[in-house]
């Protein structure tokens, strides 16, 4: 597993109900979460990887890779954290690739 990018702490302060979202499903929080995945693997190929949301969709990019993974409130939960783990891990299975959210940052393997 490389090392993908640290967490961004400051996601939490985002979330609903102290701060307000008309979404459902945190996007502010998923916006905050995901910009610091945009970056490039310290692999011998400097392997590019970005995370984009449009809608209820991630779009997950592993160099020439791809896997899109959805925000499920009703099927998965009301949580905007358990969400975006659920529709990440999602994204990264269609894409081939392992994601591994630990407590202070994301691993990838290509």
């Amino acid at each position: 597993m490389i090392k993908l990018c640290d967490i961004n702490q400051a996601a939490k302060e985002k979330l609903p109900p102290a701060f307000r979202d008309k979404s459902g499903i945190g996007v502010h929080y998923v916006d905050a979460f995901i910009a610091p995945m945009n970056a490039a693997l310290a692999d011998a190929a400097a392997t590019r990887v970005s995370c984009k949301r449009k809608g209820l969709r991630l779009t997950l990019r592993v160099g020439a890779k791809k896997g899109d993974g959805l925000m499920r409130r009703l099927a998965v939960s009301e949580d905007p954290v358990v969400m975006l783990a659920a529709a990440l891990q999602e994204a990264a299975q269609a894409a081939g690739v392992q994601l591994q959210l630990t407590a202070t940052e994301i691993l990838i393997e290509p």
